[in-house]
């Protein structure tokens, strides 16, 4: 499916970009402040051979989120992308942290630019950025992404319970932080929303990011990656259609409907006729805890059961796109609540997130009565 060209989204988005070797101030916001991006240019961030380009530690406006992207979505960056950052609480700089080089989130159709998975790293004023080549040479436009997520809405968030009625088969609709709730700028989204059939399929995703958060903190994490999947990568909204935290708070991700069938851009090849849920943290070894697994269960067995599908059961969905694991064309049958693994060659989302779906899967019947 073509998506809207990005014209609207252009003129609603404004990207400070910083080039080498200076440094400008980020300007100041007028009100509340409502972050942003700022991009800073590594093509001239040259240090030692052609195969590196290394940006040295320097200051920077606030952020708590970065990333790398460069022009061409499909451009292979098969070497290795290493940040540091510096807290602007402590003071303090980090160690070396890996990026992955691959966003395996993505939509069915290249659009927008090709991007790293980005890296929650909380509250920054300074940064650090070296990207090895590897067996290709360096895509075009290199450029580190920071994300300021801005000051939080007036007020907690505030979860809106189930109504009477709104149950999918036996499953009662669970409470759902809106995009209001966690402080979605709507004009930095594409207006409209894009339908598919039904949703058949829940893939379950982790975001990558560190479990070592505040949940209060979640609703800043939910508009760094936003902005990052809407201004950094030119997606027309967040890829996800929910988010759960570590508390098992649950929230609303892609606009146009909880309970619509929303095409997302969360698994590469089979965002038609899926709902992306994804946990907050990266759970490849630490043990997801069972507050989030809950939540995961609890909108897995609502959006499954709207159309009365079993969380148990499994069902067909058809590639979109070769980059799967998939030949396009090809009809593959999946588990109900599957994991990102299962349609794509990633570690999403996560060894001891992945290996304890047979949980969440039966969490989920149990809620829908079966």
């Amino acid at each position: 499916m073509r998506l809207e060209p990005r014209a609207a989204l252009a003129a609603a988005v404004t990207t400070t970009t910083l080039l080498l070797p200076s440094l400008a101030a980020v300007p100041a916001h007028a009100g509340p402040d409502p972050g942003g991006v700022t991009t800073i240019d590594l093509e001239s961030a040259q240090r030692g051979p052609d195969t590196l380009r290394e940006l040295s530690p320097r200051g920077t406006g606030a952020f708590a989120l970065l990333g790398v992207s460069w022009d061409d979505p499909e451009a292979v960056l098969d070497g290795t992308v290493q940040v540091r950052t510096r807290s602007a609480l402590t003071g303090e700089w980090s160690p070396w942290y890996d990026l992955a080089a691959e966003q395996d989130d993505r939509p069915d159709e290249p659009i927008g630019r090709g991007a790293t998975a980005p890296l929650w790293v909380g509250p920054s004023n300074g940064v650090a950025v070296r990207v090895a080549a590897g067996t290709h040479p360096f895509p075009a436009g290199l450029r580190a992404e920071l994300v300021d997520p801005g000051a939080d809405p007036a007020g907690a968030p505030d979860p809106r319970p189930a109504e009477p009625g709104q149950r999918a088969g036996a499953a009662p609709r669970p409470a759902i932080v809106t995009r209001a709730g966690w402080g979605a700028d709507e004009s930095l989204r594409e207006p409209g929303f894009v339908y598919t059939g039904d949703v058949r399929v829940v893939f379950v995703h982790h975001t990558d990011t560190t479990n070592d958060y505040a949940c209060s903190d979640a609703p800043k994490m939910i508009r760094s990656i936003y902005q990052y999947h809407v201004k950094s990568n030119g997606w027309r909204d967040i890829g996800y259609n929910f988010l759960v935290d570590r508390c098992g708070t649950i929230y609303e991700g892609r606009a146009g409907g909880v309970a619509e069938p929303v095409l997302g851009a969360h698994t590469l090849g089979f965002n038609t006729n899926s709902a992306g849920v994804a946990a907050l943290g990266t759970y490849v070894s630490d043990r997801t805890p069972q507050e989030q697994m809950d939540g995961i269960a609890q909108i897995a067995a609502w959006k499954l059961g709207l159309t009365g599908r079993d969380a148990q059961g499994t069902a067909t969905l058809v590639s979109a796109s070769d980059g799967s694991l998939y030949k396009k064309g090809t009809s593959v049958k999946f588990n109900a609540i599957s994991g990102h693994r299962d349609a794509f060659a990633t570690e999403c989302p996560g060894t001891a997130l992945y290996n304890r779906l047979d949980e969440i899967r039966s969490a989920a019947a149990g809620l829908q009565g079966s």
